[in-house]
């Protein structure tokens, strides 16, 4: 018996809360396993634990993890009418959103940065499930559509992280809207001759994966992140059939051909920086260095 099922109510209240808070501090517990991982090599390692879960990061970690020196500039976002259809259930609309910002610290899901890549200009869109599991609202395709256009003005690759549970209800029609318009956002990338890669992290589902996240020229998806449309139970019980051991996860996916490589978080960045490599040019001083060392060479 815990010794803490003795103690007076008071007490044993507090000590609870001193037990929880030490151990939200110091220890997380793998999502996969359920064992407990000291937070320090999580920090060291990506936020990937012993057995290979990918846990969920905040758009600042990957940013830190992605551009060169950990170094970038984060890109304003637009503003956008907040609550347009007045939109309540059990609770208000405007009050879901104030919780999201409360425990997220930022407006909507979308965060973008612009700073370099192994040298090569990139912006980096980066989709935050702690607000409202990452859904695609009026916010959302606001800030896809001037991350697009910063791509283009800097002449840089377009790099968007989803993670999403789709469009955002609470919108309806003004969510679905924003489908189309970053369609477009993605086809004014590569009509300037700009890489637009996808990097498809645990979950992207319903109308994010109808959409951006399936348009990259190169698809990266992280090991074990759910991509789906529609959940595997919702289909099992519209079939009624039980569906295939991994069914919609990155290696699922890898083997049909709709992603184009499963990558560790430790992997990535390398792997853009050769592909930012071949698909852009070098930049001027490097290729002035090099004209300038062949020179001397002859």
């Amino acid at each position: 018996m815990n010794w803490l099922t003795n103690l007076p109510p008071g007490l044993k209240s507090i000590f609870a809360k001193k037990e929880e808070a030490e151990g939200d501090s110091l220890w997380v517990k793998c999502p996969k396993t359920g064992e407990l991982v000291y937070r320090e090599d999580l920090e060291a390692s990506m936020w990937v634990t012993p057995s290979g879960a990918h846990m969920r990061i905040t758009p600042e970690q990957r940013f830190k993890y992605m551009f060169d020196g950990g170094q970038w500039t984060e890109i304003p976002m637009p503003p956008v009418m907040k609550d347009p259809l007045k939109f309540k259930d059990d609770k208000r609309y405007t009050d879901r959103l104030r919780s999201a910002k409360a425990k997220t610290g930022r407006d909507d899901c979308m965060v973008a940065g612009h700073g370099e890549i192994n040298g090569r200009k990139a912006v980096i869109l980066v989709q935050d499930f702690a607000f409202m599991g990452g859904s695609l609202g009026m916010a959302a395709g606001e800030a896809f559509i001037k991350a697009a256009e910063v791509a283009v003005e800097r002449k840089a690759a377009l790099i968007v992280v989803t993670a999403s549970g789709g469009a955002r209800m609470q919108e309806s029609s003004f969510a679905l809207m924003q489908m189309p318009r970053t369609v477009l956002a993605v086809q004014d990338v590569k009509r300037a001759k700009l890489p637009y890669i996808v990097i498809l992290s645990d979950p992207t589902s319903g109308g994010v994966l109808a959409s951006y996240a399936m348009l990259g020229d190169v698809q990266i998806a992280e090991p074990g992140a759910m991509l789906a449309f529609t959940g595997p139970r919702v289909i099992e019980q519209t079939i009624r059939e039980k569906l295939p051991e991994g069914f919609q996860r990155s290696e699922f996916l890898r083997e049909r051909g709709m992603v184009d490589m499963v990558l560790s978080r430790k992997e990535i960045t390398s792997t853009l920086g050769g592909i930012l490599g071949m698909l852009m040019p070098a930049p001027k001083r490097r290729a002035r260095a090099r004209t300038e060392e062949l020179a001397v060479a002859k």
